[in-house]
């Protein structure tokens, strides 16, 4: 197991702050990563092939910046605007650039575009530019609106979870498993090895919700500058555009219709035979669906004599109670 430690000093403890604002390129990248990510394929899957069809051929090379899912540090910026992102990203100096390519290419020949990106060529440049626009005008403008409103409502909870809990509690609620002592907080991370020592030293942290990437934090230390922690916020869905459809459209769109049906219809816990009447399918079309649904955690399924009784669980319970508030 992996476990990341954020060492504190009393002043850092004073500079925590959430950040009032989502921040598009990060935001981005990390829906870029979760679109390489082959999880959880019954919650992101339909998003991902969706997305993956609708990608313009001018994003392409945004896949050759992280070949292995590591993006080179010069790319982690925040900044309110794309504009302002891609700005930052831009301005980084140009050892600061080599040194992030290289760390990327350690092992393996370049791009012919990344060793002029590493030369500080315009043109290589242009051509990262115009793959970032192309990347924000498919995956996140469609749900900007949408990510904007879900940071509200995040913001607001974690503001009023500091004023009545402290930033303690505040901030080992972020992280279920995690504990925060001795000014050490510990985040661990199950199914890799290792330990991420990242030592505040007086920079303060920003803590931002990113409402694509589903995996443990993601952590932007870079010196001289106050350390970004990035943590999976929202009900555990892809964001979706809202097209003005019923409430359940967003669900509908990840689940697909018939497995939300599926899930709909165990308002009490049901048999397949019942399943399937409910919805009107074979025993052994429901029976496939809801091993899908288990396999995702969204169903619990228990054996009685020779009958078999399905029944949602709390995630499922959460998804249904959210998706009727829209996105």
């Amino acid at each position: 197991m992996c476990v990341i430690r954020i060492h504190f000093t009393a002043d850092d403890f004073a500079r925590v702050r959430f950040a009032p604002r989502p921040s598009p390129v990060p935001e981005l990248h990390a829906a870029l990563m979760m679109l390489g990510t082959p999880h959880e394929e019954l919650l992101f899957g339909r998003w991902r092939n969706g997305l993956l069809r609708r990608l313009p051929g001018a994003v392409e090379p945004l896949a050759d910046l992280v070949p292995d899912g590591l993006a080179p540090t010069f790319l982690d910026v925040l900044g309110d605007t794309l504009d302002e992102g891609v700005a930052l990203i831009r301005a980084a100096r140009p050892e600061f650039v080599r040194a992030g390519l290289e760390q990327v290419y350690a092992r393996r020949p370049a791009p012919p575009w990344i060793r002029a990106l590493h030369g500080g060529d315009a043109d290589a440049w242009r051509t990262w530019d115009r793959a970032q626009r192309a990347a924000y005008e498919s995956v996140l403008a469609p749900v900007w609106p949408l990510i904007q409103d879900l940071h509200r409502t995040e913001f607001t909870r974690h503001a009023l979870a500091v004023a009545v809990h402290g930033i303690g509690a505040t901030l080992t609620d972020l992280a279920p498993g995690s504990r925060l002592r001795d000014g050490v907080w510990e985040w661990p991370l199950p199914g890799v090895e290792g330990v991420r020592e990242v030592r505040l030293a007086g920079r303060g942290l920003i803590l931002r919700p990113t409402f694509h990437w589903r995996h443990g934090p993601l952590i932007q230390d870079l010196p001289d500058r106050p350390a970004a922690l990035a943590y999976p916020a929202g009900r555990g869905l892809p964001p979706v555009p809202d097209k003005g459809g019923s409430p359940d459209e967003p669900l509908a769109g990840v689940l697909g219709r018939t497995r939300l049906a599926l899930l709909r219809c165990l308002d009490e816990p049901c048999t397949t035979t019942g399943l399937a009447r409910g919805i009107g399918v074979s025993n052994a079309t429901a029976s496939a669906h809801a091993s899908a649904l288990r396999a995702a955690g969204l169903l619990t399924t228990t054996r009685t004599g020779r009958s078999v009784h399905h029944a949602r669980t709390p995630l499922a319970e959460l998804l249904l109670t959210g998706g009727t508030a829209g996105g």
